[in-house]
């Protein structure tokens, strides 16, 4: 009787509502993602302004100081792989939040860490944690978004908390360690990552894994992750032992001699923890190389600019914070629709390249900004044209490095994008940081002043960087297919 009348009664417009509730949930659970990662990305960055208040606090030498930063990019980069890996087999939504449990307990040790042992510790722990949730995030919201109009969208937001959320982070440093203290730039995690652990529950749909009873690839696990973080160390520790030494030369050599053991393992084992054939999908691969170039580039924005506004024109932390917002807003703006119109409008390589181009234009201007700058003339123009740019490629490079991906690979192919960034980023710095300061001081020995010398140092570098999306810009045009369109339908698009 209740099954008729429910059969009979039910009001002709009753079907709708569902699917308008289905899409509100799914932009919900998108927020709760984006404020995961967004954590993530923050404490890649909102560390740095801290660091000295962390050094008077707790007696770090300047060595020793360098690995509060450097821990957490050390696991942060060693584990990409493995937790989107893990994301594929065991559940997507279950890594997140074990990741995010992992991070919110470590950040909770780092705010009330009373020794440099223990931040250090917390740091490592925390580049864990954030690798899960960074690992899945982006996967997740590919499988949330099926629609190509929607998804488009979506990996904008996505991007622009990808893009601007390390020069947010610098802001925020900022005003958290001038208005309270440095513990706090840890501590807000806490209630941040408790709300989206909750909300992630109701919001974030579970799915299952695709293990099937699969032997989890421990070999290929083992030989991965011990490689990149052999790679990680070396080009983190480079600059200070020397990239010609014996440390860094055989820390590189014994990770590619690893990464070519993964890759034997990989050919052989009948489960793979990384399916060699996901880089026979050519926009995969394509668009991880140009991942890796473009991510060097926008490091020697963020990174160098920083210094130069700082180191050069006297900017305060929280002046140099605000000199980025313009570049943020410009971000935002693309990554709340404008970025979704023109993927849906001229495709993924388009832009790519337009954007990557416009990425080389910016740091340009930079190259040439000058001893006694002005910020209307000297630094706004390039802060716009860097922001315009981002907003326009980092949406194409995500859709493409996802792109025909079954969805049993999402979470790989998440994890592989976020180590091409990762990757791409930390070399790019180093090599930019290396010849910055081989300009620098060979000024100095010839005799130029400091600051001059420090300026002209920065000066080569933006070069390079510049060279570095140039080169990402004509990999695009050269390798990706053209008029390639936002993949749609269930899943990944296979």
């Amino acid at each position: 009787m209740n099954a008729l009348a429910s059969a009979t009664d039910a009001p002709a417009l009753a079907p709708p509502a569902p699917k308008a509730a289905r899409i509100d949930r799914r932009w919900l659970a998108l927020i709760v993602l984006l404020l995961g990662d967004v954590m993530i990305v923050l404490d890649s960055t909102v560390v740095n302004v801290a660091l000295p208040s962390m050094r008077q606090d707790l007696g770090f030498s300047e060595a020793s100081l360098a690995w509060v930063v450097n821990a957490y990019l050390l696991t942060f980069g060693g584990f990409l792989l493995l937790a989107g890996r893990f994301g594929d087999l065991f559940g997507h939504r279950r890594v997140f939040m074990i990741g995010l449990v992992a991070f919110t307990i470590a950040s909770a040790a780092c705010g009330l860490a009373a020794s440099q042992g223990m931040l250090i510790l917390a740091r490592a722990l925390q580049g864990i944690g954030g690798a899960a949730v960074s690992a899945v995030a982006l996967s997740l919201t590919m499988v949330l978004f099926s629609e190509p109009g929607e998804r488009a969208k979506a990996m904008g937001i996505f991007g622009f908390v990808a893009s601007g959320g390390g020069s947010i982070g610098v802001l925020l440093g900022g005003v958290l360690t001038d208005a309270l203290d440095w513990h706090w730039i840890f501590l807000i995690n806490v209630p941040v990552g408790i709300a989206v652990f909750v909300a992630a529950f109701s919001l974030v749909p579970a799915g299952k894994g695709q293990a099937d009873g699969q032997k989890l690839d421990l070999a290929g696990a083992a030989t991965i992750t011990l490689s990149l973080l052999l790679a990680v160390y070396a080009i983190v520790n480079g600059n200070g032992a020397g990239w010609l030494s014996a440390e860094t030369l055989g820390t590189l050599a014994a990770a590619a001699a690893l990464f070519i053991l993964f890759l034997i393992v990989e050919a052989r084992v009948p489960s793979p923890l990384v399916p060699l054939g996901l880089f026979k999908i050519r926009t995969v691969t394509v668009s991880n190389i140009a991942g890796v170039l473009w991510s060097a580039g926008m490091f020697a924005w963020f990174f160098l600019s920083a210094l130069y506004l700082q180191l050069v024109l006297g900017y305060s932390p929280l002046e140099v914070g605000l000199s980025f917002l313009p570049a943020n807003l410009i971000m935002g703006a693309f990554s709340i629709g404008l970025s979704a119109r023109i993927v849906m409008r001229f495709g993924i390589s388009g832009p790519l390249v337009a954007g990557m181009v416009l990425v080389g234009v910016g740091l340009l201007l930079f190259a040439r900004a000058p001893l006694e700058g002005d910020f209307l003339i000297d630094v706004l123009p390039s802060m716009i044209i860097l922001g315009i740019g981002v907003g326009i490629a980092f949406n194409p490079v995500l859709l493409a490095a996802m792109s025909g991906v079954p969805e049993r690979d999402a979470g790989l192919a998440s994890g592989v994008v976020n180590t091409s960034f990762m990757m791409g980023g930390a070399l790019g710095l180093a090599i930019l940081a290396s010849a910055g300061a081989a300009r620098t001081s060979g000024l100095v020995a010839e005799g130029v002043e400091q600051l001059p010398a420090l300026l002209s140092g920065y000066h080569l570098a933006f070069l390079i960087g510049a060279a570095f999306a140039f080169v990402a810009a004509a990999a695009a045009v050269l390798l990706l297919p053209r008029g390639m369109k936002v993949p749609g339908g269930e899943g990944m698009g296979h």
